[in-house]
């Protein structure tokens, strides 16, 4: 029976090179990429701690100095502060904004799979279930509820599964070309697609060989034949940031202060 309380660590895969949005991924690791005013990888992380969830280890590759550099000064950027330039340049905090949040930095290298990083990572994560997610897509899931689920059935691992949208409103046809109904972005063609959001039991690990395992073709398709697999329906919102133009989406949602995963 796995055990999820809150010191469950919540791995997050954030070395990828971002190729697909390389006009924002050239000067910044993707998870960094501004969403309003802050890295994507924070709305990640704000969602997780929101259900209570707050220890984080971010597997680190491509320009992982940069969210190290980020964290590094995370503290001091959210606080408010008098430097006594006369007194050896001292420094008063006078009030911090910062979230209570544990944050292990691990550089699980620049090439590596995704497998091969959570891998590396195992060393942090002692002998427990922990939970897993990429730091380029947000959501709405109840991260509560999917604990739950992960709880009820005793498998090696959950996924949740999401329908997404499809990136153009539908035309309804009758017969004749009239125009019966207009959908816009319906859901897609009913198949269910892997959104992240994992849980995982530490026995897991023992399918993942090394750098070069990727998770989802490697580990997850074995784990699944062997029945270990289970998948948490979520048919909320979920929007990866693959494009700028996904990017800019997110935005206008951020924006219009009508972010489904705000909370």
């Amino acid at each position: 029976m796995s055990s999820l309380g809150k010191d469950t660590k919540v791995v997050i895969l954030a070395g990828g090179f971002g190729t697909r949005i390389s006009e924002e991924s050239l000067t910044r690791p993707k998870p960094m990429i501004d969403i309003g005013d802050k890295p994507i990888l924070w709305h990640i992380m704000k969602t997780y701690a929101f259900y209570g969830y707050t220890d984080f280890i971010i597997c680190l590759g491509y320009k992982g100095y940069f969210i190290k550099e980020y964290f590094y000064h995370y503290f001091l950027h959210h606080s408010d502060v008098t430097f006594d330039l006369s007194n050896s340049s001292e420094m008063t905090i006078h009030e911090s904004k910062i979230e209570p949040w544990k944050i292990t930095l691990v550089d699980t290298g620049k090439e590596s799979m995704t497998g091969g990083r959570l891998k590396r990572v195992q060393p942090y994560l002692g002998n427990k279930t922990f939970m897993l997610t990429y730091g380029d897509g947000v959501s709405d899931v109840d991260i509560g509820k999917l604990a739950e689920f992960h709880q009820s059935h005793g498998k090696l691992a959950t996924v949740t599964a999401t329908q997404p949208s499809g990136r153009f409103g539908a035309l309804d046809l009758n017969e004749n070309r009239q125009v019966i109904d207009f959908m816009e972005k319906p859901k897609g063609d009913g198949n269910w697609i892997n959104s992240g959001f994992f849980i995982m039991e530490p026995k897991l690990l023992d399918y993942i060989e090394g750098d070069q395992t990727n998770l989802e073709t490697d580990c997850l398709q074995k784990i699944a034949k062997d029945g270990e697999l289970m998948a948490y329906k979520h048919a909320g919102f979920f929007q990866p940031m693959d494009t700028l133009r996904d990017k800019t989406v997110l935005d206008e949602l951020w924006k219009s202060g009508k972010a489904p995963w705000k909370k």
